[in-house]
């Protein structure tokens, strides 16, 4: 998972400073440049994801036809199909994988082109139609399932574990259909009788993402350093969360650092009595500001609250890290250092088994 997120850091934070600035209620409003958001996160992302997945099992040829499997998910959803990506991309390339290993030394001469371009074809397009038919369905199911779960633990008074449900649901992108569908609904009702409601602030809290991301800045892996000051900006300030996903699907134990800092939130949410007048879109702290109601008593209970589920977030996340020596000792700060260590003692290997041969023959 990691392998097929990383590479594409840079089009997720391209995707989240564009929605930042030219939604309706981004930063520089542009009905024509906003036009941009919906393509990228449901087909670009996806794509790239798929893309490269399918280029980790099986070269330029597993790439295409795990592109090719990615396309038919996304038109059978109505979500964006990230995690489907990385379902369908890998085991396409896996397909024609092993295809390619059973007809191997098999095909006449001047037939290999015809065959590797029809292969890849018929298993790309088979691919698809299983996704479109089979997995975009069962995501939708999932969407489904995570609003009804929300909406029960909303009914029975168990607002703080609604984070075992939201969290999880955001990172596979269905932060939007938890939100507008289903909470963002049921809180304009509760306003409409207390003129505040705190279902606005279940999944619009900014603190559990600006958590884990400032856990990766101090205790991630080095090489991701650097991309993360630019995604803590776009999700605090910006009110995009989705710039944040990545980050957990690379290392999905990071979820439960989310899980915490969000009960943690609404914890103090409910103990507090606060709640925002309206859903505050984007999720920033900047919106969070303008929908907080008047009262002393409700700014300190939501900003408590807020900025103790990013602490909590940041210290579960630091744990889940090693505080930095776990990444260290796999050699994640180097690239991967155990594939680069592997491929030396290959070489070492080599060497010495080259120096063997000339000993024997002099």
């Amino acid at each position: 998972m990691a392998g097929m997120v990383m590479p594409n850091i840079g089009a997720f934070i391209a995707w989240g400073l564009i929605t930042a600035l030219f939604i309706p209620t981004g930063w520089l409003p542009n009905k024509e440049l906003g036009e941009l958001v919906d393509p990228m996160i449901k087909f670009l992302l996806p794509l790239l994801i798929g893309y490269t997945g399918g280029r980790m099992v099986h070269g330029q040829r597993g790439a295409v036809v795990g592109a090719v499997a990615t396309v038919g998910i996304i038109v059978g959803a109505d979500v964006p199909m990230f995690l489907g990506a990385m379902i369908i991309g890998p085991l396409a390339a896996y397909l024609l994988k092993l295809f390619d290993g059973l007809i191997e030394d098999r095909v006449r001469t001047g037939f290999e082109m015809l065959v590797d371009n029809f292969s890849a074809g018929i298993i790309g397009g088979a691919m698809a139609i299983v996704g479109n038919r089979v997995i975009g369905p069962v995501m939708n199911n999932l969407t489904e399932w995570a609003g009804d779960g929300v909406s029960w633990l909303v009914d029975h008074d168990l607002l703080p574990l609604t984070s075992l449900l939201i969290e999880p649901a955001k990172v596979l992108f269905l932060n939007n259909a938890v939100n507008h569908g289903v909470l963002g609904p049921l809180g304009v009702q509760q306003a409409a009788e207390h003129g505040k409601s705190v279902l606005f602030m279940l999944e619009s809290n900014p603190g559990p993402g600006l958590g884990v991301l400032l856990a990766y800045w101090f205790f991630g892996p080095r090489r991701l350093r650097p991309s993360v000051p630019a995604a803590a900006i776009i999700h605090f300030f910006g009110g995009i969360h989705e710039i944040y996903f990545p980050y957990i699907l690379m290392k999905p134990r990071m979820i439960l650092a989310a899980m915490a800092g969000g009960m943690t939130g609404v914890a103090i949410f409910v103990a507090t009595g606060v709640g925002l007048v309206a859903t505050p879109s984007p999720g920033s702290i900047f919106a969070y500001l303008a929908q907080t109601p008047r009262g002393a008593g409700n700014w300190i209970g939501v900003y408590t609250g807020l900025f103790a589920s990013a602490a909590v977030s940041f210290g579960v996340g630091a744990a889940l890290l090693g505080f930095g020596k776990l990444a260290e000792a796999r050699g994640e700060d180097e690239g991967d250092g155990e594939g680069e260590g592997a491929a030396g003692e290959a070489g070492e290997t080599g060497e010495g088994a080259e120096d063997a041969k000339e000993t024997t023959a002099h």
